[in-house]
């Protein structure tokens, strides 16, 4: 049996591709197609490509035309593909002549005539609006946003609003955006789409208010403080037809990602304990992450990073959660969270003024996965076995602030109109503000 294998994004799946695969499948019996994955795709730069790894998949599979499919993940890749599934031929388009002269050592290259006239980024052109952004709140992480909007295709940040006129006057001139707004329903009229980088306890009022224009939102973290306002706006959302996001980098992030598809795959067997750690010392007691009145303290400022992989591989649905806390002038300066699930038991530590290793550890019935700290950006982890010679070391790349993640994503959400995110589901997110809804009414607390 003569095997052909062959690689490409397939973004927004066209003839010239379908054109190309039978080309392909021509060459020989058995015909293998690599999907490249997201975070593959992220570091070869293209922040630009509109169906994620899963519907390009899916796009592949319904032509009918691959016998096999895989995901490429990593530069080198191909070869060791060649050698693990016996590859007789090589399948490429024409506009790479040359580049893959290489793997003739391997296997027989071809390169394949191109559809003319026809193209992924064609299409993505004809398909992307450019979605225009305002921004809400101009502090120190709306400072990031705007850098890290521009490694995103399809995103124009038209203008800024800010409580503080004087504020969003200086932002937009030193982050030379056309518009500082004097309200927030002026900016309303003039866009698309509201990223809300206020304080906590406005980040309810302000993502109403846009949802209910018909405005998509990505809200920073935490979305809101209770259960009930976050079912709402997501409610809302949904029956105005408009993306409401969190703004949780780390659950964009490729490498997390990767690691929790390798988690649910099975890699580590069953998980039966997480332990996920973030603190910071932060000695200037006057800033608003220490006021109570703004809703300050480690809970309502980080938790939802450790949440997030809780979350992620055992669900929602834990069966309990006692919380203990260091207390000083109304916020905790130190949280601890103990979850209890049918089959598995998990901890989080939080802090502000008490510092603590900041790593994660998921522990599982054949092996560990150990993250290192800062693991919220996830550059690298480690599986972990009895067996010294069966761990692995995965590297990433982490790109800037990570905050072009999730624009992208957000993007993504919108042109596509997906209203629910698989990397962080509203119904994880409504789980997180149920978390801080405890800690707030002081449900299975104590102050240690």
């Amino acid at each position: 049996m003569k095997k052909v294998i062959t690689y490409g994004t397939y973004d927004l799946l066209h003839q010239g591709h379908i054109n190309l695969l039978r080309r392909a499948k021509e060459l020989g019996d058995y015909l293998i197609v690599g999907v490249t994955n997201d975070n593959f795709d992220r570091e070869r730069g293209k922040l630009n490509v509109v169906n994620n790894v899963l519907e390009r998949v899916e796009a592949v599979k319904a032509t009918g035309i691959a016998d096999e499919i895989i995901i490429e993940d990593y530069f080198g890749q191909k070869i060791d593909d060649i050698q693990k599934y016996d590859i007789d031929i090589f399948a490429i388009g024409s506009d790479w002549q040359g580049e893959f002269d290489y793997l003739n050592e391997f296997c027989k290259v071809v390169y394949l005539p191109r559809t003319e006239g026809i193209s992924s980024t064609m299409l993505r052109n004809e398909k992307h609006k450019t979605i225009r952004v305002g921004i809400v709140g101009c502090g120190l992480i709306a400072k990031r946003f705007v850098p890290e909007a521009t490694y995103v295709s399809g995103i124009e940040i038209v203008g800024v609003y800010d409580a503080d006129n004087a504020i969003g006057s200086n932002f937009a001139t030193s982050n030379n955006i056309a518009n500082n707004y004097t309200s927030f329903d002026e900016m309303l009229q003039d866009v698309d789409a509201v990223y809300v980088a206020t304080p906590h306890l406005s980040h309810y009022e302000y993502s109403k208010h846009a949802i209910k224009a018909g405005k998509h939102v990505l809200c920073e973290i935490p979305l809101v403080l209770t259960e009930g306002e976050a079912k709402e706006l997501y409610s809302l959302a949904k029956e105005q037809g408009t993306i409401l996001m969190e703004a949780n980098k780390t659950a964009h992030c490729p490498a997390f990602n990767h690691l929790m598809v390798m988690i649910k795959s099975g890699a580590i067997g069953e998980v039966v304990d997480i332990e996920a750690s973030l603190s910071r010392l932060l000695p200037d007691r006057k800033r608003r992450e220490f006021d109570a009145s703004q809703a300050g303290g480690s809970m309502y400022e980080s938790a939802v990073y450790p949440l997030l992989p809780i979350f992620r591989l055992l669900g929602t649905e834990y069966t309990d959660l006692h919380l203990y806390s260091r207390m000083e002038n109304g916020v905790d300066i130190y949280t601890k969270g103990v979850m209890k699930y049918p089959k598995a038991v998990c901890s989080f530590k939080l802090g502000l003024g008490v510092k603590t290793e900041g790593n994660l550890v998921i522990s599982g019935t054949k092996g560990y996965a150990y993250v290192e700290a800062p693991w919220w950006k996830t550059n690298y982890f480690e599986l972990r076995y009895e067996d010294l010679n069966m761990n692995k070391k995965f590297f990433y790349k982490w790109d800037g602030e990570g905050l072009r993640y999730e624009i992208q994503e957000w993007i993504s959400c919108i042109i596509n109109k997906r209203h629910s995110n698989a990397r962080l589901t509203p119904k994880e997110s409504i789980a997180m503000a149920r978390v801080m809804q405890q800690f707030t009414e002081r449900k299975n607390f104590s102050e240690i």
